[in-house]
């Protein structure tokens, strides 16, 4: 068994503001963005300009956190919503979902596409290759906040984490930060190294991330207010990557049947 390094979820103070290493990895995640899609938006392909680059990170984050918070309540939490309306904003007490900022960020980006007169799907071409830097970051701040940790384990690497009681657990943050950010990242980047199809790189990173999460959904605890909803093992982030899988192999496969490069 592992011991579990003892971080301080905060990062550092600004007189009464507490930065935390949360906040900081989202940071890192639109910052990386910003830097690496200026260089890829200088390709021939690129449907937009450089000096876009700034604008679509902004439409990004608007789309990750506003989706991330009302996937949450609609996902996860909506019958202590219905209870407490306010929760919506109280995003202090944390709860964020991926597959709503996922969806945030679609619409965010179908909206940037129309004032830069391009397709949607050309947008998310480009930042799909990113995304696992933010994502693998975010893991990586939940497992230093102690939260989303995985179900109980003697396998050798285990760690008793403070708010998992006294058992050892999988530290399944670091599975989906390893999976769904480095190996993601490989993945679409190197894919990405050439002009491809339009949304065939979208469509690769849909179907990835799903059956990644869906795998690690075995090792991880399921929210508390949901458990198992089905044959005691099916989560709701299973419910939930399932599509992105069957959407994503269909826009890899549709976008190769129209065989038009996006140069």
């Amino acid at each position: 068994m592992l011991n579990f390094p003892q971080i301080d979820p905060i990062a550092f103070s600004l007189g009464p503001v507490k930065i935390h290493w949360y906040g900081l990895m989202y940071l890192i995640g639109f910052a990386a963005v910003w830097f690496i899609g200026q260089k890829r938006a200088e390709q021939p392909w690129s449907p937009i300009k450089p000096e876009a680059i700034e604008d679509l990170v902004t439409y990004g984050a608007l789309g990750v956190i506003l989706g991330g918070r009302i996937g949450y309540i609609l996902f996860y939490n909506f019958s202590g919503f219905l209870s407490d309306p306010l929760i919506l904003i109280k995003i202090w007490q944390g709860g964020m979902s991926f597959h709503g900022g996922m969806l945030g960020v679609f619409i965010a980006m179908w909206l940037f596409a129309r004032k830069q007169q391009c397709s949607m799907l050309q947008l998310t071409d480009i930042i799909a290759p990113l995304a696992p830097i933010g994502l693998g970051a975010g893991r990586i701040g939940n497992f230093i906040n102690s939260e989303l940790w995985g179900r109980p384990t003697d396998v050798s690497w285990a760690m008793v984490f403070p708010t998992g009681g006294p058992l050892a657990r999988h530290p399944s943050q670091l599975y989906e930060a390893f999976l769904e950010g480095f190996v993601l990242f490989v993945i679409l980047w190197v894919y990405s190294s050439k002009p491809r199809p339009v949304m065939a790189t979208t469509g690769l990173a849909l179907f990835f991330y799903g059956c990644f999460r869906f795998f690690v959904e075995f090792f991880r605890v399921p929210d508390a207010q949901l458990g198992y909803l089905a044959l005691d093992w099916l989560t709701m982030g299973q419910i939930l990557s399932t599509p992105m899988i069957i959407i994503g192999a269909g826009l890899f496969y549709f976008a190769y049947k129209k065989t038009i490069p996006n140069q």
